[in-house]
């Protein structure tokens, strides 16, 4: 006996009222405005820059290293992962340019052990070379991010006060062209719902996460955890080092800025599906189960409540156009967030439709060998 009409169209409804009120309040989308004061001592800090062919940033990256207005002492090591565009002589330029050679070391990787992603191999470089520095704490930032100069202190001042292990800081992306537009203020929404922020912070909540492109790590929980080995062949290995970290009862925290700001363009659909697929399907687990249930999830969650919105009559039609207000309102936040009008938040449901696209391509691309796609290298472990 089919479902009535009526009962199809609560469910919807009932995820969403779930998600608005249930699901740690993620949707509230706020920047991080902390004003650090004066700490009587400010720890040595060293930063470490993964970089993998990354010309066209780089320069503008290290620039805005060298220039934080950190009081304590740091310094800055660029782990060079065999890039082939100049991104080594970029990098010592930008250093010789703003004064900070002595600061900044540009250290090339040795080889790309087995079972290790790429970006994990070099980081452990860069921990290994900053050992003999003794730092307190370990600042890792991606090549294409330009960081505000206050940004290091602030990462500083909130773990010193909280006493957080790690603490991250999820950078504004760009949204300038149409795709970016449309896709990338969903790919935070999104995010935040996977991992909200309160339950990222909550000692007690089991979910740990971190944005990759900015963790600030205590260097003394790497060794209980077993270090960045631990995690070598991760390929969403932010959030790995995060759960690593929480799981040994570490104090986590992740926050959003928008301050420092994503270097990257996305200048076509193809650009942000590949982004997406990179990691999607590790998400999942590699499950097709989970992929089943994920691709159900996305049409019942953002596509169902407007199907049945033009297509039912009360009281069906009423609870698919409260689902669609509470969707649209709840996305609003990170629409205003990017600085688009309001009305963007009805493009929500194009966005689940082309994630769930990038999605099934991330399965489809696993399945083919080709999983976790970066910069020419596929790092998901192989499919047995």
């Amino acid at each position: 006996m089919p479902l009535p009409p009526t009962f199809l169209a609560a469910i919807p409804l009932a995820i969403w009222i779930y998600l608005l009120v249930a699901r740690g309040h993620f949707w509230r989308v706020s920047e991080d405005k902390l004003e650090p004061k004066r700490l009587e001592s400010w720890p040595r800090v060293v930063v470490i820059v993964p970089a993998r062919n990354e010309a066209a940033t780089i320069s503008q990256a290290i620039s805005s290293l060298t220039k934080q207005d950190y009081p304590g002492e740091f310094s800055i090591i660029v782990v060079d992962d065999h890039s082939e565009d100049g991104t080594v002589a970029l990098a010592q330029q930008a250093a010789n340019e703003t004064g900070a050679s002595q600061r900044a070391k540009i250290h090339v990787a040795s080889p790309l052990a087995p079972g290790w992603t790429g970006k994990l191999w070099a980081l452990n470089e860069g921990i290994q070379l900053a050992a003999g520095q003794s730092p307190e704490f370990l600042w890792f930032t991606d090549a294409d991010i330009e960081h505000a100069p206050d940004t290091l202190r602030r990462l500083v001042f909130r773990a010193e006060r909280d006493s957080l292990d790690l603490a991250s800081l999820m950078v504004l992306l760009r949204a300038k062209t149409f795709p970016e537009r449309l896709l990338i203020p969903p790919f935070l929404y999104f995010f935040l719902m996977l991992y909200p922020p309160r339950w990222i912070a909550d000692p007690n909540a089991s979910t740990a996460g971190a944005a990759g492109g900015c963790i600030l790590l205590r260097r003394n929980v790497l060794a209980p955890i077993g270090g960045i080995a631990s995690i070598r062949g991760e390929v969403i290995d932010d959030c790995a080092l995060a759960r690593a970290v929480k799981k040994n009862g570490g104090k986590i925290w992740m926050g959003l800025t928008r301050t420092s700001v994503s270097l990257r363009g996305y200048g076509t659909f193809a650009e942000i599906r590949d982004l997406i697929a990179r990691t999607a399907f590790t998400q999942l687990r590699y499950s097709f189960l989970l992929l089943i249930a994920t691709l159900a999830g996305l049409f019942v969650t953002y596509l169902l409540a407007w199907i049945f919105f033009f297509t039912l009559d009360e009281p069906g039609w009423l609870l698919a156009s409260t689902a669609i207000s509470i969707m649209t309102a709840t996305y609003g936040a990170t629409v205003r967030f990017y600085g688009l009008p309001w009305l963007w938040g009805l493009t929500l449901p194009f966005a689940a439709i082309f994630y769930g696209y990038a999605t099934f391509l991330s399965a489809a691309r696993y399945w083919l060998g080709r999983g976790g796609q970066w910069k020419g290298r596929a790092q998901a472990p192989h499919r047995n």
